[in-house]
């Protein structure tokens, strides 16, 4: 398997040309800078590769997420995403990505409809911005999975339970100093649940937050989309509004604008194109 970069000209000796070409893209989401966001791999597909061949690109491609996106006959999009370990339910930010090269394509019409696992998942443009629909998923009271807090590096905190454990603390500097133990957070008996860590934001930004899912490859996600799906909810509820402005405090930092839609989520960020080339397979 060769990636090969549009500057690179000719091919090296010795590399065969009967491989399948796919479109790749790498592109930085909830951002509008490069080298900050979330980066995701894109790849635009004519049908899709088996899924043992869709996790080895995501293997090699070392984002949280890479995308699968292939045109249906209805004008819709099929669209598949892949940790490094499984293939995932839902991811936000490798869809925002997707919108993205579709719109750099300029293959969709708009608003974008995608077939996903989590059922049609709707892309609207907004200036620089793509607005996604995604399913509200309001966190419910739970009991705090035994050693989750320590893990986490907390004595005290409000945990409760939606896709993800939802992990309330009262600052946004306790938000940025975490320094999870990722090898304790893996071992812990929670599925492939990961913890989300929230607290009240400063200044303009509504909240903060950060996002640790080491069962399933990614011990830090620089910038979350899907988690929003949890977290407007809970601060709707909290701080009695319905649109919300975020930033997550990873260190190459996300934002993105949140709001509660009945009992869907509207997710906005914006998104930079650092590399397109393609993938030999």
């Amino acid at each position: 398997m060769v990636a090969s970069m549009r500057s690179y000209g000719a091919w090296a000796p010795g590399i065969e040309r009967d491989r399948m070409g796919i479109p790749y893209y790498h592109v930085d989401a909830f951002t509008g800078e490069l080298f900050a966001g979330n980066p995701a791999g894109v790849c635009i597909l004519p049908a899709f590769l088996a899924d043992d061949i869709l996790l080895k690109i995501a293997v090699e491609n070392r984002h949280s997420n890479t995308a699968y996106v292939v045109a249906r006959a209805d004008g819709d999009f099929d669209l598949r995403w892949f940790t490094r370990k499984l293939e995932d339910d839902l991811c936000g930010h490798a869809t925002l990505a997707s919108a993205f090269v579709l719109a750099l394509r300029k293959q969709a019409d708009w608003p974008v409809r995608f077939h996903t696992r989590s059922g049609v998942l709707t892309v609207a443009q907004d200036g620089e911005h793509f607005v996604m629909d995604f399913p509200a998923m309001p966190a419910r009271a739970c009991e705090t999975p035994v050693g989750l807090l320590p893990a986490l590096g907390l004595e005290a905190a409000l945990v409760m339970k939606s896709r993800e454990y939802l992990v309330v603390v009262e600052r946004a500097e306790q938000v940025r100093a975490l320094s999870p133990d990722f090898v304790a957070l893996a071992k812990l008996d929670i599925g492939t649940s990961g913890a989300l860590v929230t607290a009240p934001g400063e200044g303009d930004v509504d909240y903060v937050c950060r996002f640790f899912a080491p069962a399933i490859g990614i011990d830090e996600d620089p910038a979350t989309g899907s988690i929003h799906c949890i977290l407007a909810p809970y601060w709707a509820g909290r701080l009695g509004k319905d649109s919300f402005r975020a930033q997550q405090l990873s260190a190459r930092g996300g934002s993105m604008r949140s709001a509660i839609a009945g009992d869907r989520v509207k997710i906005a960020g914006r998104a930079r194109l650092y590399l397109q080339g393609t993938l030999e397979i």
